[in-house]
């Protein structure tokens, strides 16, 4: 079976989408072609797009940036492509990191409510509603949303498909809301980060993980790929999977907060994987960990 062909079109970017500077200020860190690069990515073929970085909040996105002629190209597959069939089993441990953090946050009392933005399906939901919450959450893929209700046994009347620019909830309803790894993927995060602050409680909190702009070993193959006189990096895939659109740094959420009604409430870094020989994480995973420079960044927001 020959593989699908993705088209797309390019949006020009004005201004930095977190803190609005102007994008002719960012710094232009390389190319990224619409595949994997391996190690000689200038002699491969294919379509790529510049990467910059905002030079005052740490934005990495692309510029111009692809935007498929229908996102369903880049998300409408069946989960079990993702996940092995053990995925659809419910760990009693799902969530159970996130939610600890926020009961030092947050004071929960039975009946609040939480959303999860980008359900998938519906893990989150399932943890948060044991410990009480009244969960709802939305879903733009078909197939997850579709799976979510008859493997997962979701609510169809908690659960919405689409995405967060057609789907709408009442002002202040929910004390929780939820980005687990879906900010990255959002072609306005600054828009659906206020979208989400309009639908949460004042002193309600906003639970966000994306791909960190400080991630150690993309700073390493860009070395690599410097020395080997190649104008290429590392950084993000927005015309292949998993389609990341943007890393993020700390400031990106500062400089964000400055002009709109939240303020940082916790961050941590997490390792996560290096995707380098096993002999390599010996040495990188403890210097990552202590240098904040590992591949995720999670954030609590807390709505003034």
């Amino acid at each position: 079976m020959s593989k699908k062909q993705l088209r797309y079109y390019f949006n020009i970017i004005e201004s930095c989408n977190m803190c609005g500077s102007s994008s002719r200020e960012a710094k232009i860190l390389g190319k990224r072609l619409n595949h994997s690069q391996g190690k000689d990515p200038k002699n491969k073929t294919g379509i790529t797009t510049t990467i910059v970085k905002c030079n005052k909040c740490g934005l990495i996105y692309s510029n111009p940036q692809p935007v498929p002629f229908d996102l369903q190209d880049h998300y409408g597959v069946p989960p079990e492509d993702y996940w092995k069939p053990e995925y659809f089993t419910i760990d009693e441990n799902y969530f159970k990191n996130e939610i600890e953090r926020l009961k030092k946050l947050l004071d929960l009392k039975p009946g609040m409510r939480s959303l999860d933005i980008g359900a998938g399906l519906g893990k989150a939901m399932i943890a948060l509603e044991k410990e009480g919450f009244d969960v709802y959450g939305f879903e733009p893929s078909q197939q997850f949303y579709e799976r979510a209700i008859s493997t997962m046994n979701i609510d169809p009347k908690k659960l919405q498909l689409g995405m967060i620019e057609n789907v709408s909830y009442p002002d202040a309803y929910f004390d929780f809301i939820s980005f687990g790894a879906v900010l990255e993927h959002l072609y306005d995060p600054s828009a659906s980060i206020q979208k989400a602050l309009k639908w949460l409680k004042p002193n309600g909190i906003i639970h966000i993980e994306i791909p960190s702009s400080d991630w150690l070993i993309n700073k390493l193959v860009n070395a690599f790929y410097k020395l080997k006189r190649s104008d290429y990096v590392a950084n993000i895939s927005p015309m292949h999977d998993p389609y990341h659109l943007y890393e993020f740094g700390l400031n990106s959420f500062k400089e964000h907060a400055k002009k709109n009604d939240y303020e940082i409430a916790l961050y941590e870094y997490y390792v996560c994987q290096t995707y380098m020989p096993k002999i390599a994480d010996f040495f990188l995973k403890p210097y990552m960990k202590r240098t904040n420079t590992g591949m995720q960044l999670c954030v609590w927001l807390r709505k003034k």
